[in-house]
């Protein structure tokens, strides 16, 4: 569920360094929300990133 229907941005992964440097996996999610947006001419839930959202990418619907 953590993809933006927009761009496809989605969930990274990385390694975690502790102080005393052991290394453990780790994820990254992108800041996706819920939203009800116009898609060919109709209003749809999609789930954009918040980048999208603030670069009107996306067109709201109310």
């Amino acid at each position: 569920m953590a993809k933006c229907d927009i761009c496809g941005k989605g969930v990274t992964f990385g390694i975690k360094v502790s102080h005393s440097h052991r290394r453990t996996n780790r994820t990254w999610k992108p800041n996706v929300k819920r939203v009800k947006a116009i898609v060919k001419g109709t209003p749809c839930h999609i789930y954009a990133c918040s980048r999208c959202l603030r670069s009107g990418k996306v067109e709201r619907a109310n």
